[in-house]
């Protein structure tokens, strides 16, 4: 419960029709969700447009209406507040309802292209064997101490946070940790929290089906950074070419992790195989359990805020050096027969690269690499090309398969994929639009020692197909595939 005039606390309000001081009991952005004496914020989706449903709100019970556009008639006893920006009001909103939760304890969100996901549950898992507990706000799951919930956006949206916050701060965490999407920073989901500190990844072409543009997508990764306190730290990947622009005008504490440069944390590889990362992180040698190239820069930066967040730097080596990654990321398996099985969320042209340049430093140098991949329907259309490309010219087999088709046909995405094919890639690869029987095509193919990487769904459950989310699990589907081959 609330008073309307102290939950408006920073929003810009353009005009105000009706009773500030009535009391509020809810918040919400769907208009399903609205309860009795609750705010409804009409917000502009890509696909509804929340005002719309300002009577449906009020016939709910809702009390009081934020809006960008006020509507032609208002409805006595409801009290109406016209905004420029109703997502940046819902997060100004949602934060001072639950009582900014994210000002109760240490929040770090981590953006980026590639590595969001690993950062963050890193840094979970760390700073729970460290002691803390703990929450995790990621694409696999979020996850208050040992209590596990299931995630189905990156970032959700602001009154979810919000509330899933004020749960995590009722709980006890003393340390939180968050991917930050690039749609959560432009749609201003995480408006009004409170960040300790920032992470910054990586940057390459994604989601230009939503940003339209690669400057726009820096753009607002780098807003992120741009609106962190001087309170907080800001930690970038100095390799990344666009690591020092993101915090050129953050007025937080800025440090940099490298392994090709001097930095504030820096790493240089020993030695990668599939035991894993033997490294030098500032003078430090660890042996670490992940492995690749991609993960010591995922380890250099979790290094870098747990010492950020005055943790001791010898014991937080010594408990990263027996933590596992997150679900679906460079997930291997070996079968009897010793074929190594890998299971990956790669869905970047940037991420496919990665991994399969990973792969290729782990062989002895006879295996051959067989990749199972695919490319996400009502998605960017530009990488599909270029990611079969990389699939081809980094592996010696290839079958191109459908990801999650969404609303488009498979077929459509499949020839779009090959349409950027030279003549030597076209003699490694096959089509075989049903995801199941192109893993268990690449398991049959496959003989002893080689490596299957199927890439793009990683930890996800399911495969999406017009609206409909059937179960589908990579790492189950390849792992039945690989005894059924030992039956044989």
């Amino acid at each position: 419960m609330a008073i309307l005039q102290n939950i408006l606390y920073k929003v810009p309000l353009l005009q105000v029709v009706g009773n500030t001081s009535v009391v509020i009991s809810g918040v919400a952005i769907d208009s399903r969700r609205v309860e009795s004496n609750s705010v409804f914020i009409a917000i502009e989706g890509e696909k509804v447009n929340g005002h719309q449903y300002i009577e449906t709100a009020i016939a709910q019970g809702a009390i009081a209406i934020v809006c960008q556009q006020l509507p032609q008639q208002f409805r006595e006893g409801i009290t109406y507040l016209q905004v420029k920006n109703s997502h940046l009001a819902a997060g100004l909103i949602a934060s001072q309802f639950y009582g900014e939760p994210s000002a109760k304890f240490q929040l770090v969100g981590v953006t980026g292209t590639n590595g969001k996901t690993t950062i963050a549950t890193l840094l979970f898992k760390l700073f729970t064997n460290l002691g803390y507990r703990c929450g995790l706000v990621s694409t696999v799951q979020n996850q208050i101490g040992n209590t596990v919930l299931a995630a189905t956006h990156t970032t959700p949206d602001a009154v979810q946070l919000n509330a899933l916050l004020k749960t995590m701060a009722d709980e006890g965490c003393t340390y939180v940790f968050m991917e930050c999407s690039s749609h959560a920073i432009h749609q201003h989901r995480i408006a009004g929290l409170h960040f300790a500190g920032g992470i910054f990844s990586n940057i390459t072409h994604d989601h230009l089906d939503y940003h339209k543009t690669f400057d726009e997508y820096i753009r607002v990764k780098k807003q992120f950074f741009d609106s962190l306190p001087a309170t907080a730290f800001a930690i970038s990947n100095k390799d990344d070419k666009r690591g020092m622009v993101m915090l050129q005008n953050t007025v937080a504490k800025q440090y940099y992790y490298s392994l090709k440069t001097v930095a504030d944390f820096k790493g240089k590889i020993v030695e990668n195989s599939l035991t894993g990362l033997q490294m030098f992180v500032n003078e430090l040698e660890v042996h670490f359990r992940l492995i690749g190239e991609f993960n010591a820069y995922n380890l250099l930066a979790v290094y870098g805020a747990a010492t950020c967040l005055n943790q001791n730097k010898q014991t937080v080596l010594t408990a990263l050096s027996n933590i596992t990654g997150a679900e679906g990321r460079f997930d291997y398996v070996v079968s009897p027969q010793q074929i190594v099985g890998i299971v990956d969320y790669a869905h970047t042209p940037d991420a496919l690269e990665n991994v399969l340049q990973t792969i290729h430093k782990l062989k002895k140098g006879y295996e051959r690499v067989i990749t199972v991949v695919g490319c996400g329907g009502d998605r960017d259309v530009t990488k599909r090309p270029v990611m079969a490309q990389i699939a081809c010219t980094l592996s010696d087999k290839v079958i191109l398969t459908s990801d999650n088709p969404r609303t488009e046909n498979p077929i459509n995405i499949l020839d779009q994929m090959q349409a950027g094919l030279d003549s030597a890639a076209k003699r490694k690869y096959q089509i075989i639009t049903d995801r199941k029987q192109a893993i268990e095509a690449a398991v049959a193919m496959a003989k002893p020692d080689d490596i299957i990487l199927v890439a793009g769904k990683g930890h996800e459950k399911y495969q999406e197909i017009n609206g409909v989310k059937y179960p589908f699990d990579d790492k189950e589907i390849l792992l039945n595939a690989l005894m059924n081959e030992e039956k044989k």
